[in-house]
């Protein structure tokens, strides 16, 4: 299928099932596009004369950041709000009644908040469109599909392969969005968690329902084994219920040097960030680690994205 400039204008990003295989594609391909130009130091002026709001009630680091250099590369300027104890939502202003507000200044919401299904609030309201940048256990689908466009550049392709997810399945909602994506794009996918934190049932059905392909495991060593990835998420300890959850979580599975041993020879480990102690410091020298290379990605996939939502790309 070919896509003309302008077809994604006015398409909400909010979770990991909205894409079909061609649109996947084309998002990548013009992620990859520019990349090259970035790299080959381009000007570049897509967006020049948009506004893009940058809006995190939940502290980010990585999302927020590359949003904004994003934003900056495209040629678009932005307003932002990194705090929500500095906003009117501290006085007790609602999330509609914000967006409400933000839509009338902006060509395109950017949006992360620790409430499960708050970004479709925001697109119910919003006549521009609206990309999750992460709404509390539910969806993150910007960073999943630059974990898409990270695992296409590590092997040179995606689909046909298999990748563990490890650690907090429950509340990581990375993983929750890019199993969508594993199942669409035909990779099998082994679910390894301590048994408090796994993947949610109503996920794992549904996953189920739409023909994947799932392995449930306490054995990491086999599930690595067998495995062209491994996506490694930290204990969030901001979504434990009590300090004792947490601490009965922490530490369950960590990747080093003595487990890549046992793991599928030329493994690629990927890590959403910001990583506790997930994965020892002795494993950032091996070459299949993919992490920083993949917070960098970020960066060109909210290029497309921003682009292609607001049909300059």
């Amino acid at each position: 299928m070919d896509f003309k400039k302008g077809d994604f204008k006015g398409v909400n990003i909010l979770n990991g099932y909205q894409f079909t295989n061609q649109q996947l594609n084309h998002i990548m391909n013009i992620a990859a596009d520019y990349e090259r130009r970035v790299k080959a130091g381009e000007v570049i002026r897509d967006m020049e004369g948009m506004v893009v709001a940058s809006l995190f009630f939940e502290p980010s680091t990585r999302t927020r950041l590359s949003f904004e250099t994003a934003i900056n590369r495209t040629g678009a300027k932005y307003i932002s709000m990194a705090d929500a104890k500095a906003s009117s939502t501290a006085k007790g202003e609602t999330l509609e009644d914000t967006i409400r507000t933000v839509d009338g200044y902006v060509d395109c919401i950017v949006m992360r908040h620790p409430e499960k299904g708050a970004a479709a609030r925001a697109a119910d309201i919003a006549e521009h469109p609206v990309i999750n940048g992460g709404d509390g256990a539910g969806q993150h689908p910007t960073q999943a599909l630059l974990d898409i466009y990270t695992m296409r550049k590590e092997k040179g392709h995606i689909g046909g392969q298999t990748i563990t997810f490890l650690g907090d399945l429950k509340y990581g909602r990375t993983v929750h969005s890019l199993g969508y994506f594993m199942q669409q794009l035909g990779n099998k996918m082994i679910f390894a968690s301590p048994e408090e934190l796994k993947m949610p049932e109503e996920i794992t059905a549904d996953l189920i329902n739409r023909g994947a392909q799932i392995e449930q495991t306490s054995d990491v060593k086999a599930a690595l084994s067998q495995s062209d990835f491994v996506y490694v998420t930290r204990v969030q300890r901001e979504r434990f219920p009590d300090e004792e959850s947490y601490n009965r979580c922490r530490g369950s599975y960590i990747v080093d040097n003595a487990l890549l041993k046992a793991a599928k020879p030329g493994i690629t480990i990927l890590h959403p960030l910001p990583r506790v102690d997930e994965i020892a410091l002795e494993v950032d020298a091996y070459e299949g680690a993919a992490y920083f290379r993949q917070a960098h990605n970020g960066m060109y996939l909210r290029m497309a994205l921003l682009g292609l939502v607001t049909g300059r790309a």
